[in-house]
């Protein structure tokens, strides 16, 4: 009998772990220290300039939150994503009642463009579309539970974050614990360059934005963890999709700091010269969407900005947790 009863124990213990396995992320430990933040890159004005950044130790999901983990959370609370809302009149005034209808913004490619420079070109707004159906009411997960959960505004990332006893990770933490170690690099795995034969992220190859040759295994986004892991044991902190951050975004925020900043929080307030009174806040990392033919910013230096009620399907997030006793 007590054998027996030590044999389930032990198999109600090994689902249990299984169970956690799907719906906790895996939390990393990431050691407090000193780096260089920000970039010299012509290209990132906004990453200017690079300064000296003390961070205190934390924990960082090993990966971007999956459907899975997503999905849980969902069920234990409830929660009704942005996309998923009807948009409030007082929200959007200017808009007719009849287009007024849930959905998400998704990449819809087409063959070829005549210039780079109109992005909308490739975006679409897609009834329908939201996080348990990517591309729009004919998608589905799939097939998906382990890709990282996208369709998901900022106040979503929090909810869940909070759900999850973690919070979104500051700008600071992010690009500290992107880095790995390698202070200064170009590239979350070193200065080595995006080739024909390494592919040590899910970017976009082919002709952007309606050739993707797949040359990396995906076209889209990937499972986590599908690729090589960086020196912390983080996954998918280059590529993949963007990853939310608990930043307002501003152009100066670095220029606003003092020389060497510790535990930096980001600005109180946000500002967008390119759209005046529109607030934004900060995403890192890139996207299985970034290329060099266009957005390269999938370095850790780089910066991405968004609105807080955006949502699209190359977007996405990962907790932190402070170190506690």
């Amino acid at each position: 009998m007590t054998r027996r009863f030590l044999v389930a124990c032990g198999s109600l213990l090994a689902a249990c772990l299984a169970a956690c396995e799907s719906t906790s992320p895996e939390m990393v430990w990431i050691p407090g220290g000193e780096f260089w933040m920000g970039s010299d890159d012509p290209r990132f004005t906004d990453a200017h300039p690079r300064h000296r950044v003390a961070v205190s130790g934390f924990w960082l999901g090993a990966t971007e939150v999956t459907n899975a983990q997503f999905a849980a959370f969902v069920r234990a609370t409830g929660h009704v994503t942005l996309a998923e809302q009807t948009p409030r009149a007082e929200d959007y005034p200017d808009v007719p009642p009849d287009r007024r209808i849930a959905g998400s913004i998704v990449f819809t490619p087409p063959e070829s463009v005549a210039s780079l420079a109109r992005a909308d070109a490739w975006w679409r707004y897609v009834a329908g579309a939201d996080w348990r159906h990517p591309e729009g009411p004919a998608s589905d997960l799939e097939g998906r539970m382990h890709h990282p959960v996208v369709h998901v505004a900022h106040a979503d990332a929090v909810a869940y974050a909070r759900w999850a006893n973690g919070r979104l990770p500051t700008e600071a933490e992010w690009e500290y614990a992107a880095r790995g170690g390698l202070d200064r690099k170009r590239h979350v795995w070193g200065d080595a360059p995006l080739g024909d034969e390494a592919h040590p992220a899910n970017t976009f190859q082919g002709r952007f934005p309606g050739q993707d040759t797949a040359a990396d295994g995906h076209a889209g986004a990937a499972p986590v963890a599908s690729y090589p892991a960086n020196g912390y044991g983080l996954y998918d902190m280059s590529g993949n999709v963007w990853e939310w951050t608990a930043d307002w975004y501003r152009p100066d925020a670095y220029a606003r700091r003092s020389p060497r900043a510790v535990d930096p929080p980001g600005p109180p307030d946000s500002f967008d010269p390119a759209e005046p009174g529109v607030t934004k806040r900060v995403q890192r990392g890139g996207s299985y969407l970034c290329t060099d033919q266009y957005c390269g910013r999938y370095t850790p230096d780089a910066r991405g900005k968004a609105t807080p009620d955006s949502a699209t399907n190359h977007v996405g997030f990962r907790i932190a947790r402070d170190a506690g006793p």
